[in-house]
C-alpha cells in the first residue's frame, strides 16, 4: 500500500513566489472510514465479538474525553497521545486577562514513535497535474521513503512541503487553502 499525493501546478498569490506557478503537494485523502467499519475490523483482528468491541470502544472514548477535558495528556495505545490546547490573544496587563481572549479550543495529537516510523516507511505515489488539470508526471518512492523519478535517474532534492502535521486548511501561500510550501525551493 502506498500513500497517494497530488502535486498540482498553482498560481502562488503571496510570499516569495507570488505571481508564479509552482507545484504544490497535498495528500489525496481516501474516504473517511465510519466508526462501525473500524469497530468491525478491530473485532475481527482481536477475536472478540463486535458487541464487546463496541462496548470497549465506547468506554475508552468516554475515559479519553473525561481525562482530556480535565487537562490530562491521554495515551492512545499504539497511536500516540492527545491533549487539550487553545489559541488566545495576548495582553499586556494582567487585569485584561479574561476567557474572552480564547479564540479556539483544540485537540493536539502527538503520534507515537512507532506510528511515525511506520509512516516514514510507507511508499508514496505522487501524481503531477499542470494548471489545466492534465496529468504530466508520476513519481513513486521506494518503501524507504526516498522519492525516485523514473524519468530522471539522478537523485532529486524532493522539495519541501513544510512540516505542519498534515494541516491543509486555512490561508497558506497558494491562495488555494494549503499551508504547504511550494515544491522545488
Amino acid at each position: 500500500m502506498a500513500l497517494k499525493v497530488k502535486a498540482t501546478e498553482q498560481l502562488i498569490k503571496i510570499g516569495t513566489y507570488a505571481g508564479t506557478y509552482r507545484y504544490v503537494m497535498l495528500p489525496e485523502l481516501y474516504t473517511a472510514l465510519n466508526q462501525d467499519k473500524v469497530i468491525k475490523e478491530a473485532a475481527l483482528r482481536s477475536g472478540v465479538s463486535k458487541g464487546v468491541m463496541q462496548a470497549c470502544w465506547d468506554a475508552a472514548g468516554e475515559v479519553i474525553k473525561a481525562w482530556a477535558t480535565e487537562g490530562h495528556s491521554v495515551a492512545l495505545p499504539g497511536l500516540g497521545t492527545m491533549r487539550f490546547g487553545l489559541r488566545a490573544k495576548s495582553v499586556d496587563d494582567v487585569n485584561k486577562v479574561k476567557a474572552g481572549l480564547i479564540s479556539s479550543r483544540r485537540i493536539i495529537f502527538t503520534p507515537d514513535v512507532d506510528l511515525k516510523e511506520e509512516l516514514s516507511k510507507t511508499a508514496v505515489q505522487i501524481t503531477c497535474f499542470d494548471r489545466t488539470g492534465k496529468e504530466v508526471k508520476r513519481v513513486t518512492s521506494s518503501d524507504s521513503g526516498d522519492v525516485e523519478d523514473p524519468d530522471n535517474p539522478q537523485p532529486s532534492n524532493g522539495g519541501n512541503t513544510g512540516d505542519n502535521g498534515g494541516n491543509t486548511g486555512g490561508g497558506g501561500n497558494t491562495g488555494g487553502g494549503s499551508n504547504h510550501e511550494p515544491i522545488g525551493d
